[in-house]
């Protein structure tokens, strides 16, 4: 190393880790529960990329359709050459300086496969539709799921900080007892163990909601968190109706649209025709070209042998077609497996709510014991931290339950075709 330059990492050297300064804290904005979906739709990239595939398809139904309508064209040109050309008696065959403007029409008079194919395009762009509204149902059920993430995060910190209030009054009590002489310095201990305790799940709760807060922030496609303001308004389930779900509406639109290219490949053996009509101005004529002139042409075109790509073409589509409905079949299997396992998800998630919120309500009365019992010297302040520690974890887990009720029922309405 030069002289005076402080040695490389590993040679000796001490690291030092600087924190950066925090960030200024701002609270979130927040949103509603309509508020959150609609803008994760209107905003969320993997919902704009959607929207870009249908503009997509729309694009390409334009480029199928040019081969079957007309096309006209203009065009000019001019030849300079080093001299004219002429018979032996003098006359001018090609003059030296020629010009040459054409106008040309060119109408597909007889054109199935291109025809459709226009068609094609036509049924690919309702699937690139019907593909957008299933990635729609795929960010709105995410963002809902999002939204009730931050509803139970604020919940477990609104019991973390219950739990710390009650573990702050019970050390406070136990430091007074002590200086009054009847308490001792093992209950004091005990009491500011389960106040440091309950301190750390504050800390924990408010980070967890930071981070559903921004996690819901993402995906409705803001530049920071969202606060969830208030309950979503989830409506009661009025029945089954897998084929309002928008995957399985997608899966269909993609199979219809294989089967028709698949059931129009004999299209591919009509033979086409093409009519062209031209105009056109050259200066000077010559002996083959006049000043001013027209023509009109009919092609016609029939592919006898191409070496099997019609065939191949053919079965390609066939065999596309039909994955296409064993795709759908396969997604009414599941569909049907998801409404009957989210049916019972939210059955077990109202017991399991109702159970917790009946623990809860036991462990806080027999706090309420516990405390009482300890003022009154017929307890120890063990007594008290247990229940304390167990009124706290009853408390989180019945608002995490209730919590989970929401959840499932957003997958129950979500695999029934009523969400969003």
């Amino acid at each position: 190393a030069a002289p005076g330059a402080a040695p490389a990492p590993g040679l000796g050297a001490s690291v030092v880790l600087v924190a950066p300064a925090p960030p200024p804290r701002v609270a979130p904005p927040a949103v509603t529960f309509d508020e959150a979906v609609h803008r994760a739709l209107a905003r969320n990239p993997t919902a704009l990329v959607a929207r870009q595939e249908v503009e997509r398809a729309r694009a390409l139904l334009w480029e199928g359709a040019s081969a079957s309508l007309p096309n006209l064209t203009a065009g000019g040109s001019r030849t300079i050459l080093d001299a004219a050309r002429a018979l032996p008696n003098g006359v001018v065959i090609i003059a030296r300086d020629t010009s040459l403007e054409d106008l040309n029409l060119s109408v597909p008079l007889l054109a199935p496969s291109s025809w459709f194919a226009w068609v094609h395009r036509h049924q690919s762009l309702d699937a690139a539709r019907a593909g957008e509204a299933e990635v729609h149902r795929t960010v709105a059920v995410a963002t809902a799921q999002s939204f009730l993430a931050v509803l139970a995060s604020q919940d477990v910190l609104r019991v973390a900080r219950s739990a710390l209030d009650t573990a702050r009054a019970h050390h406070d009590y136990a430091v007074e007892r002590r200086r009054g002489g009847l308490g001792t310095a093992l209950d004091e201990l005990r009491a500011e163990q389960e106040l440091a305790a309950s301190d750390v799940q504050v800390e924990q709760a408010a980070q967890a909601l930071t981070q559903a807060r921004e996690a819901l922030g993402v995906l409705a496609g803001d530049d920071g968190p969202l606060d969830a303001d208030g309950p979503p308004p989830l409506a009661p389930l009025s029945g089954v109706e897998l084929e309002r779900r928008d995957d399985v509406r997608a899966a269909r639109a993609r199979a219809y649209a294989a089967d028709q290219v698949a059931r129009d490949s004999w299209a591919d053996w009509i033979p086409t025709v093409l009519g062209t009509a031209e105009a056109f101005h050259q200066n000077p004529p010559s002996l083959t070209t006049p000043l001013n002139g027209w023509q009109v042409q009919l092609v016609l075109s029939f592919p006898l042998f191409d070496g099997g790509l019609r065939i191949g073409q053919g079965r390609e589509r066939d065999a596309l077609a039909a994955e296409s409905s064993l795709q759908v079949e396969a997604l009414l299997r599941q569909a049907s497996s998801e409404v009957r396992t989210t049916w019972e998800a939210l059955e077990h998630a109202r017991a399991a709510a109702a159970s917790s919120r009946r623990g809860a309500d036991a462990a806080a009365s027999a706090l309420d014991l516990a405390t009482t019992a300890f003022q009154a010297g017929t307890a120890t302040s063990l007594d008290v931290v247990d229940a304390e520690k167990t009124a706290r974890d009853s408390a989180i887990a019945a608002v995490i339950a209730a919590r989970g009720v929401q959840s499932a029922l957003v997958d129950l309405l979500a695999a029934t075709g009523h969400f969003p």
